[in-house]
């Protein structure tokens, strides 16, 4: 009869997924994971529960005005007019850039730190490590305008430089 109930238990357990980690005993160190992330969320404060929040939709790629241009697809249209159609024209107009620092010759490594400084607002240290571990975003969200003359400059002086 006991053994009945158990394994009524388990089957109960087993198909709701919520519960299905906490019935394995393999899963016991993945249920102490999360038992100590929720202690860890419980001992922030109100502050840091907002900014922990803030960051978590972000690392979801969800926004302030809605889910990111790539879950669209997952979740389907809510509506007429809604989906792929009206994501396209934000994908096509790509305003900020990132400037990536590919390569660049032993030679003018001293030269090009120098110029790294002048548009980064880095110390001489930071640029210095920042080049050699290249290959390295240099500077992001730049506008086109702005990055052409930093791409002309860093290319001059013998890096390959791209805009992504």
């Amino acid at each position: 009869m006991r053994s009945k109930a158990l394994i009524r238990l388990v089957t109960v357990a087993t198909s709701n997924p919520i519960s299905r980690p906490l019935c394995t005993a393999a899963a016991a160190t993945g249920t102490q994971k999360l038992e100590r992330i929720a202690d860890q969320l419980l001992d922030l404060t109100k502050i840091e529960r907002h900014d922990y929040g803030i960051l978590f939709r972000h690392k979801m790629g969800l926004h302030r005005y809605g889910p990111a241009i790539s879950a669209t697809g997952l979740s389907g249209s809510s509506g007429p007019g809604s989906g792929s159609a009206d994501a396209k024209p934000a994908a096509a107009e790509k305003t900020a850039f990132d400037i990536k620092l590919e390569k660049f010759e032993a030679a003018a490594k001293i030269k090009i730190i120098k110029e790294v400084r002048s548009f980064t607002d880095l110390g001489l240290k930071e640029a210095k490590d920042l080049v050699e571990k290249a290959p390295v975003v240099l500077k992001k969200g730049v506008t086109k305008d702005e990055a052409n003359p930093i791409l002309e400059k860093l290319k001059e002086l013998g890096a390959t430089v791209v805009l992504e």
